[in-house]
């Protein structure tokens, strides 16, 4: 993967823990990079930037306090969805991801071809959010 891909990777990902673009930014600068999606594993602290000819760079993400529970709540993960999507002063990604691995989430796969989240558990459990219209 070329530096500038890499970089756009990297300042997407920095963002979304320091909150300065909000999900939809961040989207719209990968999507303008040719990225077609990624995917955020809370248990190996990573995410993966794809493109489609499945060239692939893997980021360490911030360390999160906290463990992906056992038992997988979709609901839950709904309501932190919710949360982050109205986007309040209290909102910033780390307590996002505390929150969702509380609910069993294990990680997250962002399609910008489906327009979608599929949020899964330790047990393979789903949970689908479309992207807003």
């Amino acid at each position: 993967m070329d530096a500038q891909r890499i970089a756009i990777a990297e300042s997407c990902l920095a963002a979304a823990h320091d909150k300065t673009l909000a999900f939809p930014e961040i989207v719209g600068k990968l999507i303008a990079a040719g990225f077609e999606g990624y995917t955020v594993d809370y248990r190996t602290r990573t995410t993966t930037y794809f493109l489609p000819d499945g060239d692939h760079i893997v980021l360490k993400n911030t360390e999160i306090d906290g463990e992906v529970a056992a038992g997988f709540d979709p609901a839950g993960v709904a309501a932190q969805v919710q949360w982050a999507q109205a986007n309040p002063p209290d909102y910033d990604y780390k307590t996002f991801s505390r929150n969702v691995m509380a609910h069993g989430c294990a990680g997250y796969i962002v399609s910008f071809l489906g327009r979608r989240v599929l949020y899964f558990g330790r047990t393979a459990e789903t949970h689908v959010e479309h992207f807003p219209q």
